[in-house]
């Protein structure tokens, strides 16, 4: 049997548990905002190198091929050396990376910065969540995670706008150094407060016997969290990868602004993640939460997918898509805390969000066939399709926890 040698402690200050909050949220969103190094520019790369939809969806899905093995393997190092040295080998990645995009000269050049920024993000579930279950009073864990998701879709809703409005004044390459340079500025933030950031490690009691590390994975329910992940992160690719092109062409909607729908919609999901918190810390059913979500989320994407609403109505449906989404997303994350064996936070998230990860790589070849084929209404209805199977996954997840308990 393991545990952990951080037992939990009385509620503190609020300005501590503030402070915590904040840095982690700031890593958070370091991290979603390398989630879409590349994808805003798809239309760009398309014509500068000649690429098709499934050769851009493949650079996504070896982001997240490289990401959700590397999270797997992060979270049993996280629970070995506590959080804070992983996640700033992580924001240095992201630094790297950042300047490999800025030197590319065709499709090889951004398979490694896919690569790259993958291995820089596959540490940051386990990071996050090591921290915030180690160090913020339990009181206060819902909105913990309402900020962290919150922060997470600001960091996506600020990808499209920085990389679009800064190619059209300099040159997509300038993004990318621009981008360097706030990856550092972050790290610099992080340093200076780094004594917030630590954690300890697992240890064995010594008058008990050990348990094997990989014990956790014999619980069903730590596999339907996978599942859960999964399905509901096919969907989210789809949103990020291919909203844009689907919405210019079912519709003609101008780049820019189907670029600031995806903002919108990521925009949207952070304000649901806000109302989410206080959903979650008051709800003692968080699996029921999250299948309601979502649910509302995918009858709203299918409405989109049939093509019956003109384009600005559209735009609005989409963007009120991640407000859904969002509301439950605060609520997932306390539902898997709740299906975490003690001891073992780092190794269950690095397993359970590597479902994320794997969604994001199937999703883009999957989907970017569809794409290839100009079956726009139908890519959307399946990723709606994708999603209401997340709910019977949610509520699997719901019924394996009570029953364990």
């Amino acid at each position: 049997m393991t545990s952990a040698t951080h037992t939990l402690q009385p509620p503190v200050a609020l300005q501590q548990d503030a402070a915590i909050i904040g840095l982690v949220g700031l890593a958070h969103a370091a991290s979603h905002f390398g989630h879409l190094l590349l994808v805003p520019l798809f239309p760009v790369f398309m014509g500068e190198f000649g690429l098709s939809y499934s050769q851009l969806g493949l650079l996504m899905s070896a982001f997240f091929v490289v990401s959700g093995i590397g999270q797997i393997s992060s979270g049993f190092v996280v629970d070995k050396i506590g959080a804070r040295p992983m996640l700033f080998g992580a924001l240095g990645l992201f630094v790297l990376a950042c300047l490999l995009a800025s030197q590319v000269a065709g499709y090889s050049g951004l398979l490694a910065v896919a690569a790259v920024a993958g291995l820089a993000n596959a540490t940051f579930h386990p990071v996050d969540f090591t921290i915030l279950n180690q160090r913020v009073s339990p009181p206060r864990l819902g909105h913990a995670f309402s900020a962290h998701g919150l922060t997470g879709n600001l960091g996506w809703a600020a990808a499209p706008v920085f990389f679009v409005t800064l190619t059209s004044l300099y040159s997509w390459r300038t993004a990318y150094l621009v981008a360097a340079v706030l990856y550092l500025a972050v790290i610099a933030l992080l340093l200076v407060n780094r004594d917030k950031l630590s954690t300890q490690a697992v240890a064995h009691h010594p008058d008990t016997p050990a348990e094997h590390s990989m014990a956790f994975m014999k619980l069903p329910v730590v596999w339907w969290c996978f599942a859960f992940f999964l399905l509901s992160t096919m969907t989210l690719a789809v949103v990020q990868s291919f909203s844009v092109s689907i919405l210019k062409a079912m519709h003609g909607i101008s780049f820019k602004a189907a670029t600031f729908t995806l903002t919108a919609y990521m925009l949207c999901g952070a304000l649901g993640m806000l109302v989410g918190g206080f959903v979650a810390a008051h709800s003692r059913h968080s699996d029921k939460v999250v299948a309601l979500s979502m649910a509302a989320a995918a009858a709203l994407l299918a409405l989109c997918g049939t093509g019956w609403f003109g384009a600005t109505l559209t735009m609005v449906v989409l963007a009120s898509t991640g407000f859904a989404v969002g509301i439950g997303g605060p609520s997932r994350d306390m539902m898997i805390k709740k299906a975490t064996p003690a001891g073992a936070t780092g190794r269950v998230y690095g397993l359970v969000y590597s479902g994320l990860d794997t969604g994001f790589a199937i999703s883009p070849l999957v989907f970017g066939a569809f794409m290839d084929r100009g079956w726009y209404g139908a890519t959307l209805m399946g990723a709606a399709a994708v999603l209401l199977l997340s709910v019977v996954a949610a509520l699997g997840v719901g019924q394996r926890t009570v029953a364990r308990a």
